[in-house]
């Protein structure tokens, strides 16, 4: 997995740096297919805001966060990308084995 990160009107410092390192080792946790993250780190006025945009087989997934603290911002940020990869992961698995077993269970169980 290749991270970046990119910092506008803000320095990226390195414990800012290691903090996404360590986020992000979670949203391999569910789906081990994330190719690659791009981080954006902005401060406009008091305004904190982080977004990513990551890169999986098949599909872009997209988050941003806002919050008065950057460390805050990129705890909601993680939260929001480990939602959507648990949903992308759901889209991409197959029903259809699942499907067929549970019919066969429910035939068995009314015979």
């Amino acid at each position: 997995m290749q991270l970046e990160i990119t910092g506008h009107h803000l320095e990226v410092t390195d414990s800012m740096s290691a903090y996404i390192r360590e986020k992000a080792d979670r949203l391999k946790r569910h789906f081990d297919q994330v190719m690659n993250i791009h981080f954006i780190l902005e401060v406009e006025k008091q305004q904190h805001k982080a977004e990513a945009t990551l890169h999986v087989s098949g599909n872009h997934i997209f988050a941003n966060a806002h919050s008065n603290d950057m460390y805050a911002a990129i705890d909601a940020l993680i939260d929001k990308l480990d939602r959507q990869i648990v949903k992308h992961k759901e889209k991409v698995k197959d029903h259809h084995r699942q499907e067929a077993s549970q019919l066969a269970d429910v035939a068995t169980a009314t015979d």
